[in-house]
């Protein structure tokens, strides 16, 4: 079946290649019909998390915010499939780094970062067009697919464009790799841990949140600096990446800072456009209070 369903990934890579861009958006259209209106994929969650995080919308502005978030849904799912058989030049004028300069500086002074992102426009993007703009070695640390045949292949094709895939099981590894110059990893930290017993607990969009401690952990111990990657679509299949930087020394800050920090910017960014965030996942499912009684 796994061998299946990649020569059925493939299959779509290699129609995809063939589809110019203003096609391809009917097609996406047509996909958010289909999530939207016939299938409803995760209509409740979607619509119970933007209710939680705004209280104070009418029915009818939630119900505006829910059919935007489908169609953003929509364009990415189909662009991550399509950034397969794009050729890189195409990509990289359609997903820019605003500023990289940034990034020279640390490479210039010698200096690993870490740049967080989150599940925001298109991050799937980033991870295949942002290797190409750095002279860093950019690893974006992930958790592996099901199936094998697909992940060996996003791994290949990643790399071939200065992205190196990195489980998120061999995290402390790839942070103490010597890599024989500055390396940026990359950490899409903004959902819910599967481990709690380590969660860092902040207020997100109003909500008692637990969050990954991965950026907090390997932060303080290698002392990184930590930039944010804002990513926003300019216009449809357009978009952008400006860095920020967050944290230039963490050992300055007290234990939880980082992610409070990291969750407040995004929590701006967010609440500008929420449509683009990915309100399909249950961000909170599971209560600091559920987590203590469990323990």
């Amino acid at each position: 079946m796994n061998r299946a369903i990649y020569l059925f990934f493939r299959l779509m890579v290699f129609i995809n290649r063939f589809i110019p861009f203003f096609i391809f958006y009917y097609i996406a259209d047509l996909l958010y019909f289909l999530l939207y209106y016939l299938f409803r994929y995760r209509r409740k969650v979607v619509t119970s998390n933007l209710e939680r995080v705004f209280p104070e919308k009418r029915s009818k502005e939630i119900s505006e915010l829910v059919r935007k978030f489908y169609r953003n849904l929509s364009d990415i799912l189909l662009e991550s499939i399509k950034g397969f058989s794009t050729d890189i030049n195409t990509l990289v004028k359609r997903f820019k780094i605003l500023n990289p300069e940034l990034l020279d500086q640390y490479y210039n002074e010698g200096s690993d970062v870490i740049i967080l992102g989150a599940h925001y426009a298109n991050w799937e993007w980033g991870a295949l067009a942002s290797g190409m703009q750095t002279k860093m070695h950019v690893i974006g640390l992930y958790k592996p697919l099901s199936n094998q045949y697909v992940d060996e292949y996003l791994k290949r094709k990643r790399a071939v464009w200065n992205m190196e895939l990195a489980s998120i099981y061999v995290t402390t590894k790839i942070f103490d790799k010597d890599y024989g110059k500055p390396k940026a990893v990359i950490m899409l930290a903004d959902q819910c841990p599967n481990n709690l017993k380590h969660a860092v607990f902040v207020d997100f969009l109003g909500q008692d949140t637990a969050c990954l401690h991965g950026p907090e952990k390997h932060g303080r111990r290698k002392n990184m600096p930590l930039l944010y990657a804002d990513v926003q679509r300019v216009k449809r299949g357009h978009y952008t990446l400006e860095l920020s930087e967050l944290i230039g020394n963490p050992l300055e800050l007290e234990e939880g800072k980082i992610t409070e920090i990291y969750m407040k910017k995004l929590e701006e960014i967010i609440l500008k456009q929420p449509e683009n965030w990915l309100w399909s996942h249950r961000r909170w499912k599971r209560t600091r209070e559920k987590i203590y009684e469990e323990q």
